[in-house]
């Protein structure tokens, strides 16, 4: 877990927030959901519009590079329902696609995966077109 709050807009917050309470989920996913509860519980919210284009959110494309192995990889933070591993897209839900979720460019995320606790340097962050033009940081 990161010591400082994640940057999230207040329509995210509530995408997320009802993707956490609605189904039951297996009790080896409660403690990754109870992770990302605590990681909203204390986020900062900004106005979408307001959002630095340099942190990662919903739709973003990120390059990430393994601190360890420096093998970079490049992928897109989505919803569940449009993850797909094939295609780089990663579910927010997923404990990395939770362990990028408002981080920004050059920072270095480290977080328990099921693998045990990865280190990734952010490298860079695109946002959507769809997002509109990015606030100034």
């Amino acid at each position: 877990m990161r010591n400082h709050p994640i940057l999230i807009s207040e329509s995210e917050l509530s995408r997320l927030r009802g993707l956490l309470f609605p189904r039951t989920r297996h009790e080896h996913d409660q403690q990754h959901l109870r992770e990302l509860q605590a990681e909203l519980d204390r986020a900062v919210i900004v106005e979408a519009r307001q959002m630095p284009a340099d942190v990662i959110t919903i739709g973003t494309r990120v390059g990430v590079r393994d601190v360890t192995s420096g093998e970079l990889r490049e992928m897109t933070l989505v919803l569940p329902q449009q993850a797909d591993i094939g295609s780089h897209r990663i579910s927010v839900l997923a404990p990395m696609g939770t362990a990028l979720l408002g981080y920004r460019e050059g920072d270095e995320v480290e977080w328990a995966m099921p693998g045990g606790l990865k280190r990734l340097d952010i490298e860079w962050v695109r946002q959507p077109v769809e997002r509109g033009p990015p606030a100034h940081a």
